[in-house]
């Protein structure tokens, strides 16, 4: 497996969104995933090229790294100071049992996942936003990592638009 650089990464994501503020980016961009995934008759298990993860697969992605990327806020919220591990997210991906779920199924638990972060990040205060930590061996603040969730979601229902829905 080929080393990235998360901070370019994380970088990326956040200039997706950096013109909106945290909590406008997470409901905003969410409520654009929900109208693309639901208007769209592409089925889950379609992948654009061979080597691809499926609709399902890459709804269950954002689900598994939203969760995980909450987890990071929450310990450096709490100051908690431990250098959180890094997750590789195609093995995720591999064991996410999404081949027995349907889009409709994945798109209850994603929405359910979505509130409980919104409700998260309400909580925090400013200065609890302003705290950081390590994960993966990055130093991430817990605002940057509310504008990675949103603008991970962006980039990964771009792709959704240009690979799967342009047939």
């Amino acid at each position: 497996m080929p080393e990235h650089d998360f901070d370019e990464y994380f970088q990326y994501y956040e200039k997706l969104v950096e013109n909106m503020e945290l909590l406008e980016a997470l409901v905003v961009i969410h409520e654009r995933t929900k109208t693309i995934v639901n208007i769209t008759d592409v089925p889950g298990d379609y992948k654009y090229a061979q080597d691809k993860w499926s609709v399902k697969q890459l709804l269950c992605h954002l689900i598994d790294a939203e969760r995980i990327f909450c987890h990071r806020a929450l310990c450096f919220a709490r100051n908690d100071t431990t250098d959180l591990p890094g997750y590789n997210h195609d093995t995720y991906v591999q064991f996410d049992n999404s081949i027995n779920r349907t889009v409709s199924d994945i798109l209850i638990e994603y929405q359910a996942v979505r509130h409980s972060s919104v409700c998260l990040f309400q909580s925090f205060t400013d200065e609890m936003l302003s705290k950081s930590g390590m994960a993966n061996g990055k130093l991430l603040s817990v605002k940057g990592i509310g504008k990675i969730i949103a603008g991970h979601e962006k980039h990964h229902i771009n792709v959704l638009t240009e690979k799967y829905l342009n047939q």
